[in-house]
């Protein structure tokens, strides 16, 4: 329904153009480059207000097959991939590996990943210290400030992988804590969009 109101007024803008250009001005010249020029403005603001409006419904979509959390969406990718490639298929939809910023969101995402993708499974999260070992960051290179890991007696406490064990990845089994893995490894993956 928005989409053919933004559809209708940029008809008519293109209408009241082509009138401004076929018929001359008889009260007052008026400057045909200023009235072209406001009108291209115009246009090229509905083009803007249209392609945030094709953005806000995808989101929708995205937030409709996966779960809401704090103003973000969370959509779970089942198919197992190294983290760079779940990574960069996550940027190519517009979002980044998921990265719960709470408890309470991280506990969310673990519940998700539990229905969606299995109560088992690891999935890449958008956390890694590639750049400098033991500074944990997420995807934009800024420091976490939530962090989950598994200190658990019967494991080692985490992360323990040094330079091997870059990415972090959540796990549905040991209850939503992270655990460093080595990047090479294929895992399930959860996309994080921002709604806006």
């Amino acid at each position: 329904m928005e989409f053919k109101g933004a559809f209708v007024l940029l008809g008519v803008l293109l209408l009241v153009n082509c009138s401004f250009q076929q018929t001359p001005a008889k009260k007052k010249p008026v400057k045909k480059d200023a009235a072209i020029e406001e009108l291209q403005k115009q246009i090229n603001d509905i083009v803007h207000e249209l392609n945030l409006l094709k953005e806000h419904q995808a989101l929708q979509t995205v937030c409709l097959k996966g779960i809401k959390s704090h103003n973000k969406c969370f959509l779970a990718d089942t198919v197992r991939k190294r983290y760079h490639a779940a990574s960069e298929d996550c940027n190519a939809l517009g979002g980044v590996l998921g990265t719960p910023t709470s408890s309470d969101e991280n506990d969310q995402l673990r519940d998700y990943v539990r229905q969606s993708v299995g109560p088992d499974e690891q999935v890449w999260l958008g956390v890694n210290d590639m750049v400098t070992e033991g500074t944990w960051v997420d995807q934009t290179g800024s420091s976490i400030t939530f962090k989950n890991w598994d200190a658990s007696n019967n494991r080692s406490p985490q992360p323990d992988g040094g330079q091997a064990h870059d990415c972090a990845a959540l796990s549905g089994a040991s209850g939503g804590k992270w655990f460093d893995e080595n990047c090479r490894e294929e895992k399930p993956s959860v996309c994080q969009f921002n709604i806006v």
